[in-house]
């Protein structure tokens, strides 16, 4: 189900694809999508929020898998991925491609006022707590501390904006 407040902004080359599992694509007031943005229900049969005022930008994918939740303010630069489902491969006998998915690790939050560089890639269970920058490249499937600035390693807390 696709609901997309009057007041949000999405680009006609965007490609909002709706869910054949249950799955809500909600898209509030004063966020942004820019052109060339895929949103796709793929591996699961979680939620995608994108909060108020919120910003994706050129290039981006973002899956539903187990879940997406952004706050409000998050901006995306381009061409990240946002994959909240991972593929099962345990079974050496099987393609994988027939496995299935793997249990959700929590799917991904973003909390407001967050920062994602460009080419960034969000995994299942990737949590990004208030005001933290993500560096341009980085690969995230954890959790990084409020008002930190993480290059995909571990985050470090500098209190720059507190």
């Amino acid at each position: 189900m696709l609901i997309i407040h009057p007041g949000a902004r999405v680009s006609p080359l965007a490609d909002i694809e709706d869910s054949v599992r249950g799955s809500r694509i909600v898209v509030e007031d004063g966020a942004v999508i820019d052109a060339f943005v895929k949103v796709k229900p793929a591996g699961g049969s979680g939620d995608v929020v994108i909060g108020e005022g919120s910003v994706i930008n050129s290039g981006c994918v973002l899956y539903t898998g187990h879940g997406i939740a952004i706050g409000r303010d998050v901006l995306i630069a381009a061409n990240c991925t946002l994959a909240p489902t991972n593929h099962q491969f345990r079974d050496p006998d099987r393609p994988i491609r027939s496995q299935g998915f793997m249990e959700s690790r929590g799917g991904i939050v973003v909390e407001d006022d967050v920062w994602i560089g460009a080419n960034s890639v969000l995994l299942d269970g990737a949590i990004l707590r208030k005001g933290c920058v993500i560096a341009a490249g980085s690969v995230v499937r954890d959790e990084r501390p409020a008002f930190s600035i993480s290059a995909g390693a571990p985050a470090k807390t500098v209190g720059w904006r507190r």
